[in-house]
């Protein structure tokens, strides 16, 4: 901690704009927006209180997201109709989640810090046990999903192939959304860790959607949340400014990178950073 104290101003601007602008790739592609990887590397490696980074990394995340939306778009991978409804429910959920975890952090900082470290061990658990199909078998007869018309094509570039897709247990689905929604708020995570699963594993979304979906909805999700951080006076400029300018340029590579690279790939490279960063924020948690 401290040769952290003895950097300068000017080198956590640097630092902060190399770390986030490869998390704004990596992040893209992997689907699960900049927050999640943002929050645990920088809270549990720098020298910043976690309010500041639980805030930043609600802005991250919207940046990312708003970084890649544009290419996601004319790709025709992120859906218009399945990401509305999705993030308009987290969303509305982000802003108890955003009041509850500055509450825990008046009580005690330490309970943030240990809870966090505890849940991206858990994200890093359930992504390692979900086997994500690229384009799920889904049967037919959702008529919440034929009444929102949450389905649509696009084409496969590696096989120049044009996938026609939909989504089932959408009751199920919009009720996991409310939940995702309150722990993104709470921990300022943005909400892709558990978009992409929900999307692919659950409702059936072929994985590229599934990915795209979910950057484009962050935008939405997140954007309520990170006014509460805001208001509340827990948005550190020198923190944000720097990171939302690496994000939002590593988005950009990202959203163009996604349709030609393996998911798997960096699936597994995210998993790694996960890990490391949510048993460091444990053991910070516990002051060790």
């Amino acid at each position: 901690m401290t040769a952290f104290a003895a950097t300068p101003w000017w080198g956590w601007v640097i630092l902060l704009f190399v770390t986030s602008f490869l998390i704004g790739i990596f992040g893209v592609m992997a689907g699960i927006g900049g927050g999640v990887l943002f929050v645990p590397l920088v809270g549990s490696f720098a020298p910043f209180s976690i309010d500041f980074v639980r805030g930043a990394g609600l802005f991250i995340a919207l940046g990312s997201s708003l970084a890649a939306a544009p290419s996601l778009l004319k790709h025709n991978l992120a859906s218009l109709r399945l990401a509305l409804p999705v993030a308009l429910i987290a969303s509305a959920f982000s802003i108890v989640g955003a009041y509850l975890g500055l509450w825990l952090s008046a009580i005690n900082p330490a309970i943030i810090q240990g809870l966090l470290g505890a849940l991206i061990l858990l994200i890093v658990g359930i992504m390692l046990n979900s086997k994500s199909a690229a384009v799920p078998q889904v049967k037919p007869g959702d008529r919440l999903a034929e009444l929102f018309g949450l389905g649509g094509s696009f084409v496969e570039k590696s096989s120049n192939q044009e996938i026609y897709w939909t989504v089932h247990h959408t009751k199920l689905g919009f009720v996991l959304f409310a939940f995702v929604g309150l722990l993104a708020g709470m921990f300022g995570l943005g909400a892709g860790w558990a978009n992409v699963p929900v999307l692919n594993l659950l409702m059936g979304a072929p994985l590229k959607v599934a990915v795209a979906t979910s950057s484009f909805s962050i935008s939405i999700t997140d954007t309520t949340a990170a006014w509460i951080y805001l208001n509340k006076g827990a948005v550190l400029p020198i923190l944000v400014i720097p990171s939302i300018g690496g994000i939002m340029v590593g988005a950009k590579i990202g959203a163009k990178l996604l349709p030609h690279v393996k998911p798997e790939l960096i699936r597994r490279l995210v998993i790694f950073v996960l890990f490391v960063a949510g048993l460091r924020s444990l053991l910070k948690g516990f002051g060790i």
